[in-house]
């Protein structure tokens, strides 16, 4: 049996089912790692098998039910992916909510999704519970991973896992018959029932509950491990949030069906030390980690001697050259090829180490749209970094790109198995093995999601160019038009902004208006460098913010955005006229970012109405007062002027003239 088995042709439709195959298979290889107080520990595939059948009858005896909600909550740890298999081999149904949720946000999914058990990683998250029990009557217990904190809490609901645990071998103790009978269940369940629960990331509003039918997401799991040969000998860095489809489905789905290890890194803050220590072999990140990872890179070099400077940029301009056609194995001249294989001993090879992708075979991007300059640049050193577009609702891929066919301003062909058409609007539909069974508990919204021949609206806009690859926009409801009828597509000009490591965030307005005009967030990590470099004291992101030489750096950066956007014919007429640097950081614990890191556009006009009205009246400057949330979930205030600069607008010719 290969390490990719399809479901169709063996049976295997639920990942309980690949669990018990890779203990037997695989038994003494590593299926999981996690990084504790600086050390590396490993359970194999036997192993991992024994903790998750004791957690399953443990929780069966607290009282877990086939067909019951079990939340989990928190960091990525063995422990919580252990008990998603654990939930599932019981016929429960896991669903993950994000760590850092605040407590109204965590109480409303608890609530919604009716859970009747929570398991969760440490003491903030019982906090967060028991703050809100009043709001979440289905609940009749918490399992907590972490003890630290926990000692003097004496609430009847609070369970360790270890106690846990202990009931499920108490009961392996008393009867032996009991691990056949719980592998039977495994066995003669049905891949028709729901593996998971998904809540999206409420970028349009609340988050709705997305149900994936086991057969389905091992399906979709299956298509695409066999699509890029994923096998046990692969290595993943599991360290994006556990709520979120694109961990979930890249590794916990794909790890159970192909059998690679997934290492768990010891904190947020250790992830690019453990990325380094791992050197995974399979590597997934949104367009965010990888526009920190070339702000890093920067930062480095600007910090370095001369010499090392001008050898960087020198082989840095090679790769930009014939970097991407090495990698794709196109024709290259000779001589070319020598001067790029000097560069990779030089500097490619040693900068794929300092970040920990020395070893990638195969990396992806995914949950917005990555600047095509940024792309390019981590192909060029070698990397096969491709894109894909996805959706929870297809328990994500919709496209990926093939090997040898990666383009930077493209999301690729449909994926293995998958069906997409574009509607007479203009939206992306699709059909997939991994679309999802329905929104829980919302059969409207289904039905409006869900066309009658059974496609998924995906709300984007899109088309298929010559070549057959999908060309993703923006969101079909955020592409409008200047009253001068030129095309403005809001995320086209935010991610050609994100490319300068200065820039962490922008917001583009325009639709229905005169001109374009665009909030930012500088990247406190960039310019604060900058700044110390430059002894230039601050004490704070307001204050950096608000610094003139602050405001001319991005001001270039601005009117190098709009040259670019003059040399693209359809975005030409939609050039920034005016902009401002934010007063403070956009935040998901202010509701101006998901959970995911995405914009919510429509919260952000409606909260800072005033300092929009500001662009567009001519103002130079405007007072704003902010309310803002503490990581202790305290509120303040923060006020500030926000000055308001005009930008250069270039003519269209000038595209012919740089070229």
């Amino acid at each position: 049996m290969t390490a990719t088995t399809s479901a169709a042709d063996s049976g295997l439709d639920t990942f309980p089912k690949y669990l018990l195959l890779n203990a037997a298979r695989f038994a003494g290889r590593p299926a999981m790692r996690h990084k504790d107080f600086g050390i590396w520990q490993s359970w194999t595939w036997s192993r991992q098998l024994d903790e998750v059948r004791r957690l399953a009858l443990g929780l069966r005896a607290l009282g877990l039910q086939a067909g019951d909600n079990i939340a989990v909550i928190g960091a990525n740890r063995p422990r919580l992916y252990w008990t998603l298999t654990a939930a599932q081999s019981l016929g429960a149904v896991p669903v993950p909510i994000y760590g850092d949720a605040v407590a109204d946000e965590m109480a409303y999914v608890l609530d919604h999704a009716e859970v009747r058990f929570a398991v969760v990683q440490d003491q903030e998250q019982v906090d967060k519970i028991l703050g809100t029990l009043d709001r979440i009557p289905s609940l009749r217990g918490i399992v907590y991973d972490e003890p630290r904190g926990l000692g003097d809490y004496r609430h009847a609901l609070l369970h360790s896992f270890e106690s846990v645990q202990e009931r499920g071998e108490a009961l392996l103790a008393a009867d032996p018959g009991v691990a056949k009978a719980w592998e039977d269940g495994i066995r003669n369940a049905s891949g028709d029932d729901v593996s998971v629960m998904l809540y999206t990331s409420g970028t349009t509003g609340r988050s709705k509950g997305v149900m994936i039918r086991s057969r389905s997401a091992v399906q979709a799991a299956s298509d695409t491990a066999a699509f890029d040969d994923l096998d046990e000998r692969d290595n993943v860095l599991a360290y994006l949030p556990l709520a979120w489809v694109g961990d979930h489905y890249m590794n916990y789905a794909q790890g159970c069906v192909s059998g690679f290890c997934v290492n768990c890194p010891e904190s947020g803050e250790t992830v690019a030390l453990d990325l380094r220590e791992i050197a995974p072999t399979f590597y997934f990140a949104p367009p965010r980690v990888f526009e920190s990872l070339l702000t890093s890179v920067t930062i480095r070099m600007e910090d370095a001697g001369r010499l090392k400077r001008w050898i960087y940029k020198r082989w840095i301009g090679v790769a930009g050259k014939y970097g991407e056609a090495i990698l794709e194995g196109r024709p290259v001249p000779l001589l070319a090829r020598l001067d790029y294989a000097l560069g990779k001993f030089l500097i490619y090879q040693p900068l794929r180490n300092v970040l920990g992708l020395s070893n990638v075979r195969v990396a992806y991007t995914a949950g917005e749209a990555i600047g095509q300059d940024l792309f390019s640049f981590f192909r060029s050193l070698g990397i096969n970094l491709k894109q894909l577009y996805g959706q929870t609702e297809a328990f994500l891929y919709v496209t990926c790109q093939n090997d040898r066919a990666v383009r930077a301003d493209t999301v690729g062909p449909a994926a293995p198995n998958v069906d997409i058409r574009i509607s007479e609007a203009g939206e992306v539909q699709f059909r997939s093995p991994g679309q999802f069974a329905g929104y829980f508990r919302q059969d409207e919204t289904t039905a409006e999601t869900v066309t009658e021949d059974g496609y998924v609206k995906t709300g984007d806009a899109g088309f298929f160019d010559a070549s057959g690859q999908l060309k993703i926009i923006d969101r079909a409801k955020d592409v409008g038009r200047l009253r001068s009828g030129a095309l403005f597509a809001p995320k086209y000009i935010e991610n050609t902004l994100k490319f300068f490591p200065n820039i962490k965030e922008a917001v583009a307005f325009g639709d229905g208006r005169d001109f374009v005009g665009v909030f930012l967030n500088i990247d406190l990590q960039a310019v604060g460098n900058w700044a110390e470099r430059n002894n230039i004291a601050f004490a704070s992101y307001q204050e950096l913010a608000g610094h003139p030489e602050v405001s001319r750096i991005i001001a270039g950066h601005v009117d190098e955005t709009n040259r670019r956007l003059s040399r693209e014919p359809a975005m030409a007429g939609a050039q920034i006229s005016r902009f401002l640097i934010l007063h403070k950081e956009l935040d998901a614990d202010d509701g101006e970012l998901t959970r995911t890191q995405k914009v919510r556009r429509a919260f952000v006009a409606e909260r800072y109405r005033p300092l929009i009205e500001a662009l567009y009246d001519g103002s130079a400057e405007k007072f704003v007062e902010t309310e803002v949330t503490y990581e202790d979930g305290r509120k303040g205030r923060i006020r500030a002027t926000v000055k308001i600069t005009d930008a250069r607008i270039h003519a269209p010719a000038e595209r012919d003239l740089a070229a």
